[in-house]
């Protein structure tokens, strides 16, 4: 017997996701003005010289004529970054309660069709990032991971959503708690890293900017790499035990299981080419750019695109 919809809380999970998407605008604006104006450039200052006036006690140490003193960051825009942090909280609550209140509403777990698995990836890369934002500075990241999650959101919004229901018998089963969830977390990681990969490719060294150095920008990409590559893993052992279960048999050359996979080869030669070959910068960077357009296709290009036994996204024609 199909599963009653409370369309109250269904209702408001919609609602509670187009606040989230203008949270994550705002903050990304806040975001956006620090980095603009609140932080000094990094680039490779040249030693500052005085000139000394001569006299008697040498007298006061004068700037090198032609030279201008560093007036340091905007306070106010120090303060729409902090601004922007607490604006990130408040719309990561939103984002959460949006898929709380949609799995209550059907009474299962709310990543049953695309509109709820992206929505899901969303908070997952928000989390990631401000759970690293507590123990390392890379506030300079929310300007994109905001933009990236209200551009996914509103994505999700204007061309994924369906209305809150029932999922096919397949999805009725514990494993979507665990294989799911694992994919989940994991792609939320993969996001951040990418977007410090991106973010890589496009500052200069030796140049000023706004970004931190290429080095620190690898250093976040490698780390949240790192992390999610196991629980990705885990993600892919898991849905072939589920397969086995659903279908009796753990692989069967299914677009979707194809892709996983391919995915995980590509990351796993990020991070064999950086340990054993030492590679390291912009060839690194560029391997993990590839593997995260694999991990891009995986989620959304087979469920729309491709027909295969995972075609239950519910994507609307």
């Amino acid at each position: 017997m199909p599963a009653q919809v409370n369309e109250g809380l269904a209702t408001l999970s919609d609602q509670l996701i187009l606040a989230t998407v203008l949270l994550y605008l705002v903050a990304m604006i806040g975001y956006a003005l620090e980095l603009a104006f609140g932080r000094v450039r990094t680039a490779a200052a040249a030693p500052k010289r005085e000139l000394v006036s001569v006299g008697a006690g040498g007298g006061d140490a004068l700037p090198e004529s032609g030279t201008k003193p560093d007036p340091g960051p905007a306070l106010w825009a120090v303060k729409a970054g902090g601004v922007a942090v607490v604006l990130s909280w408040i719309a990561w609550a939103g984002n959460l309660a949006g898929i709380l209140t949609r799995g209550l509403a059907v009474d299962r777990w709310p990543w049953g069709n695309m509109y709820e698995f992206v929505v899901a990836i969303c908070f997952a890369a928000v989390t990631a990032f401000l759970v690293l934002l507590t123990r390392q500075p890379i506030r300079f990241l929310g300007a994109f991971v905001t933009l990236t999650a209200a551009l996914g959101l509103g994505f999700a919004v204007l061309f994924l959503h369906v209305q809150a229901g029932p999922v096919m018998p397949a999805l009725h089963s514990y494993w979507i708690a665990i294989h799911v969830t694992a994919a989940i977390v994991s792609s939320g990681l993969f996001i951040l890293a990418g977007v410090c990969a991106i973010l890589y490719l496009i500052r200069k060294d030796g140049r000023p900017s706004v970004l931190p150095s290429r080095a620190d920008l690898e250093r976040i990409a490698h780390r949240a790499i790192v992390i999610s590559f196991p629980i990705w893993t885990f993600a892919v052992i898991a849905g072939a035990l589920w397969a086995d279960r659903a279908w009796g048999r753990y692989w069967g050359w299914d677009p979707k299981e194809v892709w996983a996979f391919v995915t995980w080869v590509a990351y796993a030669a990020y991070l064999h080419a950086r340990a054993t070959a030492g590679w390291r910068g912009k060839a690194a960077m560029i391997v993990s750019l590839v593997a995260f357009g694999c991990l891009l296709f995986n989620l959304i290009g087979v469920n729309v695109f491709i027909s295969g036994l995972h075609s239950y996204a519910d994507v609307p024609r």
